[in-house]
C-alpha cells in the first residue's frame, strides 16, 4: 500500500491523453484566477508606470510609491479595478494555455513527457500562447482601461459595452499583433526556462512545491525582463483613447506597430520602451511562481485522486492526508 502511494508523486507527468487534459485544464484554470487575482494591484501599478504621458497626480517613482499613492489618494478599491474581466477571462484563457502546452510538448516530441526536448517545448509554448492570447486580449482591453488613472468607465461592462459602440469589435483586438509579438517570445522564454529548471533541480519530476516556486520565479522574471519593450507597446494599444495617454494634440490612432514604436521613441526616447519594467518583473516573479506552483498542486492532486480510485482508494479523507503530508514532506 506504502509503495502504491509513494508511486502516485511520479505519475502525474505520465497520465493517458483522456485524463490529463482534462486534468491540465482545470489546473490551468486554477493557476490563472490565483496568479492574477493575488497579483492583481501589482498589475495595476505596471499598467499606470507604463503611460507615455500620465496625469501629473499619477507619476509614481517606484512600485511601493505608486502603491501607497493609488491607496491614499483614491482609495484600496482602485487598486483592483478591473478584476472582474481578469476572473473571467483567465480561467479559460490559462485552461487552454496550459493544457496546449502539455498536449503539444508531448506531440511534437514524439515522447511520453516531452521535458528533454528544448525544440519542442519552445514550438509548444508559442503555440499555446496563441490560444491563450485569443481567448485572452478582449478581457486585457477592459483590465487596463480600468486601470489607468481617472478611468472614465464605471464596471468592465460600462467599459465593454463602450468600447464596442464607440471603436468597434476591432477595438478589442487592436493590441493582438503586438500581443502575440510579446507573448509569444514571453512563452517561449517561460516555458523552456521552468523546464529547465525543472531539470536542474527536479531531474526525477516528482511534485516538490520548493522547485516549483523557484522554477517559475526565474522564468517569469527572465521572460519578463527581455519582453518589456513589448508590454509598453501594447499597453498603448490597449490605452490611447483614454485621457493623458498620448498627446491630446495628436488626435489619430496609434495603428501599427511601427506607429506605435515611433510614437514611443518620440515621446520619451529610447528608455520609453522599459518604462514600468521594475514593476513588470515585480509582477511576474511572484506572479509566475505562484501560477506553476497552484498548476502543479493541482494537477498532483487531481492526478493522485484519479489513480486512488483506480486502485481502490476511493475515501476522500484518506486521499487529501497523503496528499498534505506529501506537501509537508517535500516543504521540510
Amino acid at each position: 500500500m506504502e509503495s502504491q502511494e509513494s508511486n502516485y508523486e511520479g505519475d502525474y507527468e505520465s497520465l493517458p491523453d483522456f485524463a490529463s487534459f482534462k486534468t491540465h485544464m482545470i489546473a490551468g484554470a486554477a493557476a490563472g484566477l490565483t496568479e492574477h487575482c493575488v497579483m492583481f494591484p501589482i498589475d495595476c501599478v505596471k499598467t499606470r508606470m507604463m503611460m507615455l504621458n500620465p496625469d501629473p497626480k499619477a507619476v509614481y517613482r517606484n512600485v511601493p510609491h505608486a502603491l501607497m499613492q493609488i491607496i491614499s489618494n483614491e482609495g484600496t478599491g482602485n487598486t483592483f479595478r478591473g478584476i472582474q474581466a481578469m476572473a473571467i477571462g483567465s480561467g479559460p484563457a490559462h485552461a487552454l494555455y496550459f493544457a496546449s502546452y502539455e498536449k503539444l510538448k508531448r506531440l511534437f516530441s514524439c515522447s511520453e513527457t516531452g521535458n528533454s526536448s528544448v525544440s519542442s517545448q519552445a514550438a509548444a509554448g508559442a503555440l499555446a500562447t496563441l490560444t491563450h492570447d485569443i481567448t485572452m486580449n478582449p478581457f486585457e482591453v477592459i483590465k487596463q482601461r480600468m486601470q489607468v488613472y481617472r478611468s472614465p468607465y464605471a464596471s468592465c461592462f460600462d467599459c465593454a459595452t463602450s468600447v464596442l459602440k464607440h471603436e468597434g469589435f476591432k477595438a478589442f483586438y487592436r493590441s493582438f499583433p503586438t500581443q502575440i509579438f510579446m507573448n509569444v517570445p514571453f512563452g517561449i522564454c517561460h516555458f523552456t526556462c521552468y523546464e529547465f529548471m525543472q531539470n536542474q533541480l527536479n531531474s526525477e519530476r516528482l511534485y516538490d512545491p520548493k522547485s516549483h516556486l523557484l522554477s517559475g520565479s526565474i522564468a517569469g522574471a527572465f521572460a519578463a525582463a527581455i519582453t518589456t519593450p513589448l508590454d509598453v507597446c501594447k499597453t498603448l494599444f490597449n490605452t490611447q483613447q483614454c485621457d493623458c495617454v498620448t498627446n491630446r494634440k495628436t488626435k489619430t490612432n496609434v495603428i501599427g506597430i511601427a506607429n506605435c514604436v515611433k510614437i514611443i521613441y518620440n515621446c520619451k526616447g529610447l528608455k520609453g520602451f522599459f518604462r514600468g519594467i521594475t514593476a513588470r518583473i515585480i509582477h511576474q516573479t511572484p506572479s509566475t511562481a505562484l501560477s506553476w506552483s497552484v498548476y502543479e498542486f493541482f494537477k498532483y492532486f487531481i492526478t493522485y485522486r484519479q489513480q486512488a480510485k483506480c486502485d481502490g482508494f476511493e475515501t476522500s479523507t484518506r486521499i487529501g492526508r497523503v496528499c498534505a503530508q506529501s506537501e509537508y514532506d517535500s516543504w521540510r
